[in-house]
Order: structure tokens, then sequence, then C-alpha cells
């Protein structure tokens, strides 16, 4: 059983169930969910060098009367994506200052993660059918294993995207509940969403990247947190030349590529929204139209993920697409990845990532923040990251000619794509950066918890459904500066 206990001045909750406590009294996991501890190695010296004191006291600030209160997370798996990667960075930045941050994954089958993908399919548009079978048997089923061997009570408990969703009404979850989603529901299979509803409905907030996303139907507060990045993570650190040359020259070797030569690179799941088709497809436009001298490469980088059994599939078919060109290479759960990926981004010509649907794309925000030039689709999170011509290049993500076109700029202007790598750079700094996320995450728990009873400044009250679909059809305007006020009020 998985006990996360915490008791607060804010929060009375009844003791756990005898049989989550070990013999010494401490709460265990024995079966149920599965928690995760990552360590923390940075202080928040280290991330005051990087954001500046006022930001830095801010945090303090607001985390100060949260000394003890706990923050549970849920989410499907531990490694592979975004949401695993942000808890990793997250939950021991939040302990530093002084929260009680926990983080949990459910156990699942492999039938389980078929089921959720083709959830996370449906959700944003596209997919293949499913059953009702597949619902209450695959899915409901594995729910009910995990919760029936749960228990979690805090100030603030997270619930991560479709895979975990029924916990809240299947599971003893003691405290505030919201359901975090990080992908775009705005048009949703109705099955799929209809049945989720309830469940989502019943939480006491739902958090969206964009309020754009926001699927029809939510009864419940509606707050706006990006994601952001770790800049401590070795994944982000800069590296000169040569470093990167050094973490690098064995897959070089191994895969016979010149560093000399322009590389793009295109990272990401093996995944059909990732669209890594038609990235490949422009390449070998580029390099039908002119004879480059040097020639550039195409690398994909991609690991599998527990939760996504369709990645292979959709690798072989980029495979069979390539059909053997020699200057594509494809890198597949490379060892130590976070160093290879920081390395290779910090001395490639550019960066590609044209999704054809994107809840916000970190990986978009760790190329610019490397100083890669980025040519990005006009989908999602990916629209706030590049300022088109400023940070980077939009393109319509099936738009062969454009990002071929966009690519040989990069490959021409060697000063104009510098300029765009440093003006990426200041402008993830400024915005998409973990204290960042930690500061939204402390104002909601400080408002839910009722250390403070004024409105998060991010929480949108008045997104009827009618309102976000009129949203839809209007340019979402473009602020200088995503972080709300400075009082984070």
């Amino acid at each position: 059983m998985t006990f996360l206990n915490d008791t607060t001045d804010s929060l009375e909750f009844p003791p756990p169930p005898p049989e989550a406590l070990n013999g010494n009294g401490r709460d265990e996991t024995v079966a149920g969910l599965e928690e995760h501890r990552p360590d923390g190695p940075f202080g928040l010296a280290d991330y005051e060098a990087v954001i500046g004191r006022p930001r830095m006291d801010e945090l303090k600030r607001l985390a100060e009367p949260l000394t003890g209160h706990g923050w549970v997370n849920v989410n499907s798996t531990a490694v592979g994506g975004g949401v695993a990667e942000m808890l990793r960075s997250a939950v021991p930045f939040a302990r530093l200052l002084g929260v009680d941050a926990r983080w949990c994954t459910i156990r699942g089958n492999r039938e389980f993660f078929q089921v959720t993908k083709k959830f996370h399919n449906l959700l944003q548009g596209a997919g293949s059918p499913i059953s009702l079978e597949e619902i209450f048997g695959a899915y409901l089923d594995t729910i009910d294993e995990n919760a029936c061997n749960t228990f979690i009570a805090a100030d603030l408990t997270v619930i991560h995207d479709p895979q975990p969703a029924a916990m809240i009404m299947n599971a003893p979850i003691l405290g505030n509940v919201v359901w975090r989603c990080h992908i775009d529901t705005s048009s949703p299979d109705k099955t799929v969403w209809r049945f989720l509803l309830p469940y989502i409905n019943h939480c006491d907030g739902a958090v969206f990247t964009m309020p754009e996303f926001v699927g029809p139907g939510l009864k419940i507060p509606v707050y706006e947190i990006m994601p952001c990045i770790d800049p401590l993570a070795e994944k982000n650190r800069h590296y000169t030349r040569t470093e990167a040359l050094d973490v690098l020259a064995p897959l070089f070797e191994a895969h016979d590529v010149d560093p000399e030569r322009p590389i793009f690179a295109a990272i990401s799941r093996y995944d059909r929204h990732k669209n890594q088709g038609t990235i490949l497809k422009a390449f070998q436009r580029l390099c039908e139209a002119r004879c480059w001298d040097p020639k550039p490469y195409l690398v994909f980088i991609g690991n599998t993920a527990s939760d996504d059994p369709e990645g292979d599939e959709v690798l072989n078919e980029l495979k069979q697409q390539a059909d053997g060109h020699p200057d594509v290479r494809f890198w597949v759960n490379v060892e130590d990845n976070d160093r290879v990926v920081g390395a290779l981004m910090s001395i490639v010509r550019g960066f590609v990532h044209v999704s054809t649907r994107e809840g916000f794309g970190l990986v978009v925000t760790e190329a610019l923040w490397q100083g890669a030039p980025v040519i990005g689709s006009r989908v999602g999170g990916i629209k706030r990251q590049i300022i088109d011509g400023v940070t980077g290049y939009l393109v319509d993500p099936l738009d062969t000619d454009a990002i071929a076109s966009h690519m040989a700029t990069v490959l021409d202007d060697r000063d104009a794509a510098a300029a765009l790598g440093r003006q990426g750079r200041e402008h993830v700094r400024r915005n998409f950066l973990l204290p960042e996320l930690l500061r939204r995450y402390l104002i909601l728990m400080r408002y839910h918890s009722r250390v403070s009873s004024e409105l998060p400044s991010f929480r949108h009250d008045d997104l009827t459904h009618s309102d976000i679909i009129h949203a839809f059809r209007r340019p979402h305007p473009r602020l200088p500066d995503w972080r709300g006020s400075a009082n984070g009020a």
C-alpha cells in the first residue's frame, strides 16, 4: 500500500489505515502506486545564479508558509516523456523550498498502456476506435488494482493526464486534487472525453498548458501552467564545442558522422503526432534542391517509453521512408541520453520539431535554451516559445517546402541563425525555467490550502465552453512575458 501522509495546520486527515504502516510506524510502498524519490544534486544558490536573487526571494516567500505541507504528483511512468522529466526536477526543488513533495506512478501492463495511448490520441482528435471492453477492462480494472492499495493525504495532489485520471473516484485521496492535462483536448473524441469528464469534474480544478486546450463541459476552475525545463539538469547544461564533441565522439564514430559537417537534429518520441516523416521529406527535398558543400546530416534521436507501445511501429516506418539515405541517422535509446542530447543541441546547425499536435513541446524549450536555431510548427505551446523570425521559425506542420526553405536559410546565413539562438535562449530564461513552474504550483497550493485567499492570476474562471470555442477562432495575443504579475497573486 502507498500511504503518503501530511498533517498540516490547514488540513486535518484521519489516521492512515493500519496496513499502510510498517512495524516502525513509517509509511512505505508495499503494493499499488510506486513512489520515486529523485535526488536533487543542486541547491537554491545554484538556481539563484540562473534566475537572479529577486525571483528566488519570491519563491522563498511563497514557500515559507507551506513548510512541511504535502504536494503529491501521480503520473504513468518515471521514464520517457516530458512529464517524468519535469517531475524528476520539480520534486527535489520543491523539497529544497521546504515542501513535502512526493512523486508516484501507477502500475500497468501492456494492455493498459495500449488503451491509454488510444486515449492520448483520441483526446487530441485522432486515433483508432476504442471499445467498451478496453475502457472498462484494460483501463478501469488496472485503475481498480492500483486504487485498492492506495491511500493519499496531502494539501495538493496533482493527477497527470488520462492514464491515472480515474484514481480520483476509485482511490482514497484526501485533500485538494487537480487534474493536470498536458495535451490539447479542445476537439476530443466524444466517447473518451465523456468517459473521463466525470472523473475530471470530481477534482477541485484542472490545469492546462493553455486555455485553448480546454475541452468542453468542465465544471471546475481552470488554471494555466506551462511546462518548464530545469536549467541545471544534465541535458540543459551548456557545453563548449570541445566538451560536446568529447561526449558525442563514440556515437559519431559508431554512426559514421563527420563532426565538421552541419547537423540538423529531430529529437522526440517516435509518435505519429511528432510528424517525423515530414521532417524527413523536407530534408530529402533540401538535399535534392542543391548540392551542399559540406552536406548536412539529419539525426533523429528518440527513446522508447514504457507507456507508448506504438513507438516501435512508427520508428520502423520512418526507417523504411528513409530508404538508406546516406545522410540520415537514427539514434535509439542511446546511453547517457541526457548528456548526448544536451551536447548535440549545443552544436547543431538547426533543430526541427514540426508536430501536428503538441501540448507544449519541452524539447523545443531545451533546444532554445542551448541556443539552437529552431524550426517549429505553428501548433500548441510551440507558438508560445517561437516568435517567428525572432526566436526561431514557425511553419505549418505539413509544409515541407517551408521547412526545407528555413533549413536552407539556417545553412546559408550563420549570423542570422546565431541571433535566433541568442534571442531564443533569453526568451526561455524569462519564461520557461523550472522556478517559474514551481512558482505557480506554490501559488496554487497556497490558495487551495487557504494560506492565501487571493485568486491565482493564472486562473481562468470566465472560460465557459462557448468562450473557448470563440477563442479558437481568433489569434491568441502575443504577450511579452508569460509569468503573470510580479507578486504572483
